[in-house]
């Protein structure tokens, strides 16, 4: 047996010493008696364990009824979360995977008949909400994290609360920060709350529990002046960490994926110089990107004589529990999402991260003992740090959400009961691109089938117009690619230490007329020569893993096409490559591609100026945007082209998978969006 000093790991930390243990009875109670139970607890409690095994003993699931446990959505970096959680319930029910524990997550559903607890994205629920809308076949549902705020989850709040008003059997457990408790109490109870944590009044609709597990302390540590570049920094601190420091992993919270290649790298350079008495280091990362195989390498124990260093995203802020981190470096930024009504568009941004942020990130240094933080920033930066970060909400593009909305039968957007209302102006700009793209009619009604088809894809609004529109243009085969390339929510392509043996690695592959055909390519030559043969991936600097997953989600995108009736038939053969030219109307295929991604992408078309710099066409060229150094458009001429990801970094702003088309295309294709802005 360890000693008191090393950590259990995850997957076998007795439940009985969890702290929501002794809770079990009283929450049993709750729930069986109210409509709403608001379950305060930090990450580590086992309220998203043993909640859902604790309601499956008391007989939840009987009559083939299945308890939901939703964490935020797939655009959040979240889906480690649906997947580790239920990998570790499945474990303690002693059943495998996707039998009595299963989950579901954006073009991976590991589920069955016999699924009684069920982990899943907010955003997965609200499109089974649209085949069933009362949710009839759950007896709970577990909003986690709630007070996260994402997208999809204040969406997914409204739903229930409008369930609830229908089906009194219903129940729903929220669980929240301490702040926030009150607040998701009033929002379900409307007018009807009369109760608050010490209340004892019986004819209210919900009860808040509070199972706060004792966590142990932590010394946080500020600089004494600003820091120029918290990379360099975060990397001297870990090695001052792990020569000074008694053992207990690093977890270092960084804004993405760059950031986080970039330190391994610096850690990777620094280990030669370690003593060679020290321990070693084993460095892992944690970001949305990467498979799930590669997400669970973080909760393996580390070897013996080695202390883990794990760089992650905000994904590890608070969705799981990592034993074992007893130091934790905080950046003291995250990127979020902020999109702008005036260009309509929609840039992931490095922000300082807010107060509730900054105390959740050093609060995962001390779930196994007394743990460090080190901030790298001053605490007068900290004092001067927002309390809470906007809610996603208030921050996003909304078009996706309304087209949701609207599939879900909720036509007038102003009276949904948002937990937090978004502002007038994002909600106006999503009417008008759903408006364009063709998915609303003139009464702001989803048209059919185009409109309610694009709300059923689990795709982006614009991409799902470009796969919708490709028969229109005959090539849907190559869009179907495309599109599971573009979805991918990783990089396809493996950061090597000889930057110039990678970029001629891609040059392989390059399409003069963009990033999309070349793309298309890839993915071609990787179905023909690679997926075989992983040899091949790593010759051409690619990544096995993520190219397979990319055939996954091409072969799911294909059957949501096949079940709306379209003609799936392929339009090119598996040898197929870029320098194919079908002719149909007259027109070679790359040109057929390229408009069609033009009817989806319409709205994010920008202009070359002399300077080499892209000028946005929507807002009549104010906003300046330069080709990601990843794109083949980099110091490259262009015209016009279309982009579909846009990035901030630092001062400017950076357009990725970008194609070049020509001016007359967008008249043509999206005469009433130009039109409109005109």
């Amino acid at each position: 047996m360890a000693d008191s000093d090393t950590f259990i790991p995850a997957l076998h930390k007795p439940s009985s010493l969890l702290p929501i243990a002794r809770h079990r009875d009283a929450l049993l109670y709750t729930i069986e008696k109210y409509p709403i139970t608001i379950l305060i607890g930090q990450t580590g409690s086992g309220k998203t364990t043993q909640l859902p095994q604790y309601l499956e003993q008391a007989g939840w699931c009987s009559d083939g009824r299945i308890i939901g446990i939703t964490q935020a959505n797939d655009e959040q970096p979240r889906r480690v979360a649906a997947t580790t959680v239920a990998k570790r319930v499945a474990d303690e029910m002693r059943c495998q995977i996707g039998q009595e524990v299963g989950y579901s997550i954006r073009f991976e559903d590991v589920t069955s008949a016999s699924t009684k607890i069920k982990f899943l994205t907010d955003g997965l629920l609200l499109r089974e909400a649209l085949v069933d809308p009362l949710l009839s076949r759950y007896s709970v549902i577990m909003v986690d994290e709630a007070h996260e705020q994402s997208l999809s989850s204040e969406v997914l709040l409204g739903v229930l609360k409008k369930i609830r008003k229908k089906r009194p059997e219903f129940r729903i457990v929220v669980s929240s920060a301490t702040l926030q408790a009150e607040d998701f109490l009033k929002f379900f109870a409307g007018d009807e709350v009369t109760n608050s944590i010490d209340s004892d009044a019986d004819d209210t609709v919900g009860r808040i529990i509070s199972i706060e597990g004792r966590a142990f302390p932590v010394d946080t540590h500020y600089l004494s002046e600003p820091c120029e570049d918290f990379l360099e920094r975060a990397a001297q601190t870990v090695f001052d960490v792990h020569t000074t420091e008694p053992e207990g992993d690093i977890l270092i919270f960084l804004t993405g994926r760059s950031d986080i290649d970039t330190m391994l790298q610096m850690i990777a350079d620094r280990v030669p110089s370690l003593p060679r008495e020290a321990d070693k280091i084993l460095s892992l990362s944690l970001y949305a990107g990467l498979t799930t195989e590669e997400q669970m390498y973080i909760f393996e124990p580390a070897p013996e004589n080695h202390r883990k260093v794990i760089c992650a995203t905000n994904i590890a802020e608070a969705s799981v529990t990592i034993d074992g981190i007893v130091y934790v470096i905080d950046c003291g930024f995250v990127k979020l999402r902020a999109y702008n009504p005036i260009t309509g568009i929609e840039t992931l941004t490095a922000t300082p991260v807010s107060k509730a942020s900054a105390t959740q990130r050093t609060g995962r240094a001390g779930r196994t003992k007394a743990g460090k933080c080190y901030r790298l920033y001053t605490e007068a930066a900290y004092d001067m740090l927002p309390e809470a970060t906007v809610p996603e909400i208030q921050r996003s593009n909304l078009a996706p959400t309304i087209l949701q909305l609207k599939a879900l039968g909720i036509d007038n957007i102003a009276r949904f009961d948002f937990l937090t209302p978004p502002p007038v102006e994002l909600i106006t700009r999503a009417l008008e691109l759903l408006y364009s793209l063709g998915a609303l009619d003139d009464y702001a009604k989803l048209t059919a089938p185009l409109g309610t088809r694009m709300a059923e894809l689990a795709l982006e609004p614009m991409l799902a117009k470009c796969l919708l529109s490709a028969p229109a243009f005959g090539c849907l085969s190559e869009m179907l690619s495309i599109a599971a390339m573009i979805s991918l929510q990783g990089n396809v392509w493996f950061t090597h230490d000889s930057k110039k043996q990678e970029e001629s690695a891609r040059r392989k592959f390059a399409v003069e007329e963009g990033d999309h055909l070349t793309l298309l390519n890839v993915y071609n030559s990787f179905v023909t020569k690679g997926k075989k043969d992983p040899k091949w991936c790593q010759q051409h600097y690619l990544n096995f893993k993520s190219m397979t997953r990319a055939v996954s989600i091409r072969n799911q995108l294909r059957r949501y096409l096949e079940r709306f009736g379209i003609d799936v038939t392929e339009t090119l053969g598996s040898n197929a490559n870029h320098t194919t030219v079908l002719k149909a109307g007259g027109r070679p295929i790359q040109e057929r591609i390229r408009r069609c991604l033009t009817a989806g992408y319409f709205a994010q078309a920008a202009r070359m100026q002399a300077d080499g710099t892209f000028r946005l066409v929507s807002d009549g060229g104010g906003m300046v945007l330069h080709a990601h150094p990843s794109s083949l458009f980099f110091n490259r001429k262009a015209d016009w082209v279309v982009f579909t990801e846009v990035m901030e970094v630092g001062e400017k702003c950076f357009i990725r998978d970008v194609s070049g088309i020509e001016k007359g295309w967008l008249m043509e294709y999206a005469s009433q969006y130009y039109g409109v802005r005109d």
